[in-house]
């Protein structure tokens, strides 16, 4: 009797101990440091923006050390699944082709997908027709990319895949393509920068609405139900809105 009670405790105190390890193990983030105003890489080479400020938020609210690095676009997925991080924080749209890699949180924020082309241009409209005979840019590995590979190339449009927003953005503005096709929302603060004098908004794309949430690696529940909870937590006591406020001024969830 005494050996049993003696090895419950002790698993007892191995399974709290395990638990409270967890709970306070340093929680790396990977964001991708290209893709203002969400994320994007200021002049001192620190990581800034809207998934970074949100970041930051949860990993108070749950409190928990955290250190977030910047990871190309292309490798965010693998560089997840070889443990090189915990988590993406990155503006990463929920689909299901990427939940047969990856698991993912609630959403944090929503979007739908825009199309923008130069003010002087011919483009008119986001349909394949208004769009025929153009080129259009996208950022490659994105549901703005698929969208476009599936919807216009398909319809004989040539579509432009690019590493990352910024070099989309930039052919835009000078000519070499005809029109971009991007999340909303970070069109929206190009429009009213570096893009305000070139270019504006054609208009939003039918049934594209995506919610973006944090990934996480299959297996993780309690990271992801932390996660969950913080997400929740922000929400309410109004830390999410305030940073909302910070970069648009519309509500984004």
């Amino acid at each position: 009797m005494k050996t049993l009670l003696a090895s419950t405790i002790f698993a007892m105190t191995a399974a709290f101990t395990s638990f409270a390890m967890a709970q306070d193990a340093e929680i790396r983030i990977a964001t991708e440091g290209a893709y203002p105003p969400f994320n994007y890489t200021d002049t001192d080479g620190s990581l800034k923006g809207f998934d970074v400020d949100i970041a930051n938020a949860l990993c108070e609210e749950m409190k928990a050390k955290c250190t977030i690095v910047a990871q190309d676009w292309d490798g965010i997925i693998p560089g997840l699944m070889a443990n090189k991080y915990d988590a993406i924080i990155a503006s990463m749209s929920i689909t299901e082709e990427r939940k047969q890699q990856i698991d993912f949180t609630n959403k944090y924020y929503t979007t739908p997908l825009s199309v923008i082309a130069p003010k002087d241009g011919e483009v008119k409209g986001v349909s394949v027709e208004d769009l025929k005979d153009k080129v259009v840019g996208a950022q490659a590995s994105t549901t703005q990319a698929n969208y476009a590979t599936d919807v216009y190339e398909k319809a004989g449009i040539e579509v432009k895949l690019y590493p990352t927003q910024e070099e989309a953005a930039a052919d835009l503005q000078n000519g070499r393509i005809d029109a971009l096709i991007s999340d909303k929302f970070v069109v929206v603060d190009w429009l009213n920068g570096d893009g305000k004098d070139c270019c504006a908004m054609v208009g939003d794309v039918p049934g594209t609405e995506t919610e973006a949430g944090i990934g996480i690696r299959k297996g993780e529940d309690e990271l992801k139900e932390r996660f969950n909870k913080a997400i929740d937590a922000i929400v309410a006591n109004g830390t999410y809105g305030k940073i909302v406020a910070n970069y648009f001024p519309f509500d984004i969830y």
